[in-house]
């Protein structure tokens, strides 16, 4: 099998690095990989670090779209994916997560009856303002294999009428395959956290990341939080800053107290060391919110929905909205569960998701 695999955002190197560095490994698995860039993070520290250190090959092809409003990047990557498929007639073409690339990536691919294999299908924020909520709704419904990364991810899909068609031979995307492969970012936790060898100075600070458009495009929003953090003098605080982020921070004028340290985007690795000697974590991203449950530290999710439920309902996350008296009172009573569920699947998500391309589902 011949497989084109759409790439573009940080989360997604991720990814890729765990799956790619499996089919690297077992070319016995029949399966050959092409990656693409599109170049939706174009960043030094958002983008090319995470090839280096994570040791993912270089993408073949890089479209080098850049960002920009979201109907001009999506409309110019889906060109640029359409023409990448009719050249290298790939017999699938695999997309991550949900951003604007995946999207592109299945959009173009069901156009020309490629079939779509999703990787983290079926998450759900129930909010279709989110660009997130919008592009991974379309793609699960436009693809042919899906990927969930939990029991709940299955569920949602069946509330739309998205089932494994159990079918014999081949699927498509009208007669789907659904499976519930664990998640690829517990994974690359369990993987990299091994390979790192980074050390942080200081102990007992708040990891804090903002990034997420519901937030940084409205000035409320976005004040309200920076006003949390800044009242809880008490606390430390360090804040791996997104450059869209730090643009909007100056425009608006906002700034943080001095118990805020303010660094400049990192790597997978130094992130998850972090993560490790962190002792709670406050985030609008989805992955992060995993990430702080992978390393056993409480997470406090500046969104007013979370597509991760699972981590809600096992009290590893609190989910707080951004009104500036209820995220401050969340941080103050931040406690450690009792209880440490396995939420993820068992740490071998890559190999049943190939495993599945071939119909063996009995890893």
């Amino acid at each position: 099998m011949k497989m084109l695999t759409i790439i573009g955002a940080r989360p997604q190197f991720i990814k890729a690095a765990v799956l790619s560095r499996y089919i690297r490994e077992n070319p016995s698995c029949g399966v050959t990989e092409t990656l693409v860039h599109t170049g939706q993070h174009y960043n030094q520290n958002m983008s090319d670090v995470f090839f280096t250190e994570m040791g993912i090959p270089e993408p073949k092809i890089n479209l080098h779209v850049g960002s920009g409003n979201h109907g001009k990047t999506t409309g110019h990557m889906l060109d640029k994916i359409e023409e990448v498929i009719l050249d290298r007639k790939p017999d699938a073409l695999l997309v991550y997560g949900d951003t604007n690339s995946t999207l592109a990536g299945a959009l173009a691919a069901s156009k020309l009856h490629i079939p779509v294999a999703h990787v983290e299908a079926g998450l759900r924020s129930y909010m279709m303002a989110m660009p997130e909520e919008q592009n991974r709704r379309l793609t699960d419904h436009l693809s042919t294999w899906l990927f969930c990364p939990t029991q709940t991810a299955v569920g949602n899909l069946r509330k739309e009428g998205i089932t494994d068609s159990k079918s014999v031979g081949r699927p498509d995307a009208d007669k789907k395959k659904v499976e519930m492969t664990g998640d690829i970012m517990y994974e690359a936790s369990l993987y990299y956290r091994e390979k790192s060898n980074i050390q942080i100075n200081g102990k007992g600070f708040i990891l804090l990341t903002i990034h997420r458009a519901e937030n940084t495009d409205d000035p409320a929003r976005l004040a309200a939080i920076v006003g949390a953090v800044n009242d809880l003098a008490d606390y430390q605080f360090v804040f791996p800053v997104h450059p869209r982020t730090r643009k909007v921070l100056e425009q608006q004028n906002l700034k943080f107290a001095s118990h805020v340290r303010v660094i400049d985007p990192v790597g997978y690795l130094e992130m998850i060391a972090y993560e490790a000697a962190c002792s709670a974590v406050v985030t609008d991203s989805g992955g992060v919110q995993k990430e702080a449950f992978f390393f056993q530290k409480p997470c406090i999710t500046i969104r007013d929905s979370t597509e991760w439920v699972e981590l809600v309902d096992s009290g590893w996350n609190t989910l707080v909205g951004t009104d500036t008296d209820t995220i401050v009172n969340a941080v103050k009573d931040i406690r450690i569960p009792n209880d440490y569920p396995q939420l993820y699947g068992d740490g071998h998500c890559a190999e049943k998701i190939i495993s599945y391309f071939h119909g063996e589902t009995n890893v």
